[in-house]
């Protein structure tokens, strides 16, 4: 058995919880080809370049149907394990990408007679906020996760989109067996995770006829929410297929909730693994803007992005990338990266010229970090100004299985109380 790489050990799940050692390792090769044909980007410079350049396509249609190599003898490619839907926003390239994310936009932040849709929700977050923390009120351990970073966004994004909330215990369910069954180390050729990949597929299938079914309710009856609108949008020249629709609702539901829940919950453990962080920002609450784009960057809640290929022979960092490669983009590693951060294993508050990879970059950026942006920051805020004394009871905590959206599937805590 070859020795394993940087990057396959990174992807090892007994190294979930602290990666960031063998991204160092891999920064040394700034793009690295791996076993099974992937080139790995792990350094700011390169990672923002590749994010810039038309020649790599985000198309899974472009995808090679195999890999040229799999890591372990019966290995599986991903891609062909959970691309089963049309391509969305973040799957596709212009001019479909640019046709489809404008419409989505138009209706995620408000027409031009409702520029402040986004921000006038600050008052139905603080509310949520407030009401997760009052629940706790008497208990002397928590679970940041269960009690507190899930419940807001996926509160949030339901109101947004026009889900019913009463059907989160079904979505839910197959968002996690879904992302459970995400790898791309040494350890997807497994038994375990061969199990995990046949449940997956069950439930993308069953989360897709799910949007489908109530975007076909929002067609006979128009409802609240972005659905609705997206569905009966005016011009004919930007309506969307039923397939590519409900591709693109399964995306915002999933990404409307799972990246904040993973970074409302890193927030709180990193202010705790940081005493001092945390004890600054509660005298001055008025850092929780950069403290968050800090946060951001010191635990990036996609660590990775795999669907992009090169469509020409691209030359970078003293390699050649080869038309049909794959490349996998490390925003987690581009934002721990010494040549473009001083001192990046260090958390700083008030970092200037913070201009992380948090939200990715380029025509893919995330449009939906005003809103995560806006949760977290009132989150955190209220977390860090009423928790009394909160310690970690075990560190690291335990991770969920998911290596993109790299997360802690708990987070214990116990604390003093929780006043008014």
């Amino acid at each position: 058995m070859p020795e394993e790489t940087p990057w396959q050990q990174a992807l090892r799940y007994a190294n979930r919880a602290n990666p960031y050692p063998f991204y160092a390792e891999l920064r040394k090769t700034p793009v690295a080809r791996q076993p099974d044909g992937t080139y790995v980007v792990s350094t700011y410079r390169e990672i923002v370049a590749l994010l810039h350049d038309p020649r790599v396509s985000s198309d899974v249609r472009k995808l090679p149907a195999r890999a040229p190599a799999p890591a372990e003898p019966g290995a599986e490619p991903i891609t062909e394990a959970v691309i089963s839907l049309e391509p969305n926003i973040i799957t596709c390239d212009p001019p479909e990408h640019d046709r489809d994310r404008r419409m989505m936009t138009r209706h995620f932040f408000g027409p031009p007679h409702s520029p402040s849709q986004i921000s006038d929700l600050e008052p139905d977050i603080r509310r949520i906020v407030t009401g997760l923390l009052d629940s706790m009120r008497g208990k002397t351990r928590i679970d940041v996760v269960d009690e507190f970073a899930y419940p807001l966004p996926v509160t949030l994004i339901c109101k947004v989109l026009g889900v019913p909330l009463e059907d989160e215990p079904r979505f839910h369910a197959w968002i996690e067996t879904a992302l459970d069954a995400l790898d791309f180390g040494p350890e997807a050729a497994s038994e375990e995770m061969r199990r995990r990949l046949a449940g997956a597929r069950g439930s993308v299938k069953e989360l897709e006829r799910f949007m489908a079914g109530l975007l076909q309710q929002y067609a006979k009856q128009p409802g609240p929410g972005m659905l609705s609108a997206m569905v009966h949008n005016g011009g004919s020249d930007e309506r969307m297929s039923e397939g590519v629709l409900a591709s693109n609702a399964v995306l915002l539901l999933f990404a409307g909730h799972e990246t904040t829940v993973n970074l409302i919950a890193h927030s709180v453990l990193t202010l705790l693994r940081h005493p001092e962080a945390l004890e600054k920002l509660r005298r001055r609450p008025d850092l929780i803007v950069p403290a968050v784009e800090e946060l951001l960057r010191f635990e990036s809640s996609v660590q990775f992005w795999h669907t992009r290929s090169a469509v020409e022979d691209i030359d970078i960092a003293g390699t050649t990338i080869p038309a049909g490669a794959p490349i996998f983009l490390v925003y987690g590693s581009g934002n721990r990266d010494p040549e473009r951060f001083t001192n990046p294993d260090q958390l700083d508050l008030e970092r200037p010229d913070n201009e992380h990879l948090g939200f990715s970059q380029g025509i893919h950026f995330c449009f939906g970090a005003p809103l995560a942006r806006l949760e977290v920051q009132v989150a955190v805020g209220e977390f860090v100004r009423r928790v009394e004394n909160p310690r970690l009871v075990a560190d690291p905590p335990p991770y969920r299985h998911n290596q993109i959206f790299r997360g802690p599937r708990h987070v214990l805590v116990d604390i003093d109380g929780i006043p008014d």
